[in-house]
């Protein structure tokens, strides 16, 4: 098991982008790292491969402590692989070359099978041959997670993983990937903004927001329970009303889903139709509600200014 204990870490004395990390992550078990940008992730990420030196907290694997580069003549640790946003690739040489770089040659055909194997994990089978520098974006980036697998690491750390793949690949990658990891039981820690990575697949996630985790638990606990309207916002649109204007005797706002709204027949709430947004298997339904604007899920388009009748 892998521990993060009270880590803290600033670039800058007085100025902290990490404060009081604690998680730990079990064998094969996918962490989701969720927060925009610049807050961190990052960060964590290279501190937990062993980039940057501690000066508060501890890492453990096992019994084993992990320490910095100042302890290790080649940073990083040999059981765990780390793919970065940047790639490094070898563009002049192939697909095929790139992933099985680092795997021995005595066995040309075990090598061979394991090259063969990644590429159909991450849908470049029939890239193999090509030169990376010939590849789209996309493409070097489903490359480089094939190459970071190649050796068989206990723990994957990877650094916003889908963020060059089109849409159309993506969700089918994303199922290959994690179908693969947790056959394999390889943990795996994800940094991203993108809350689909983490709602549909990982089985924790920790979301990161002024230097602290804000929110811990699985998808569904953070999706059904979250403690703010910054957590919700992560995986959804947002409504935030106060109860007294939906007829109920409790001080506060309440923080609703879309879905958690609907349109009926009849009720004493009424809103009217603002705009509609087509969204493929329903609609999203904007529209005004005592002076706000707030939006209602729909299986169908609504006229601008119909009048509605809305419930809980």
């Amino acid at each position: 098991m892998l521990a993060i204990q009270n880590v803290s870490y600033a670039y800058t004395k007085g100025k902290s982008i990490l404060k009081n990390i604690n998680f730990n992550v079990k064998q094969g078990e996918y962490v989701a790292l969720l927060g925009e940008s610049g807050c961190g992730k990052s960060t964590l990420l290279e501190i937990i491969y062993g980039l940057m030196d501690l000066k508060e907290g501890t890492i453990f694997y096992g019994d084993k402590k992990l320490l910095g580069p100042k302890f290790n003549i080649i940073p990083g640790h040999p059981f765990m692989k780390y793919l970065a946003q940047d790639f490094s690739l070898m563009p002049f040489t192939t697909a095929a070359e790139n992933v099985g770089e680092f795997l021995s040659n005595i066995y040309k055909e075990k090598k061979q099978a394991r090259v063969k194997e990644l590429l159909e994990v991450v849908d470049m089978s029939d890239f193999a041959n090509t030169k990376v520098k010939n590849l789209s974006g996309g493409q070097k980036q489903r490359v480089a997670i094939a190459r970071v697998l190649a050796k068989e690491p206990k723990i994957l750390l990877l650094d916003e993983p889908f963020s060059h793949i089109d849409n159309f690949r993506k969700n089918n990658l994303r199922r290959r990937l994690f179908t693969y990891l947790k056959a394999q039981k390889i943990s795996c820690i994800v940094a991203t903004h993108d809350s689909t990575d983490a709602l549909s697949f990982a089985d924790t996630i920790h979301i990161i927001r002024n230097t602290n985790i804000i929110a811990s638990g699985t998808p569904k606990e953070i999706y059904e329970t979250p403690n703010s309207v910054y957590v919700a916002s992560f995986f959804n649109e947002v409504n935030e009303i106060p109860y007294k204007l939906l007829n109920i005797q409790k001080k506060g706002t309440a923080v609703l889903y879309p879905e958690q709204l609907k349109i009926v027949e009849k009720s004493d709430l009424k809103a009217t139709v603002l705009n509609s947004y087509f969204k493929g298997s329903f609609y999203l339904i904007e529209v005004k509600f005592h002076q706000q604007q707030i939006i209602i899920a729909s299986h169908k388009e609504h006229t601008k200014g119909t009048l509605l009748n809305i419930s809980l």
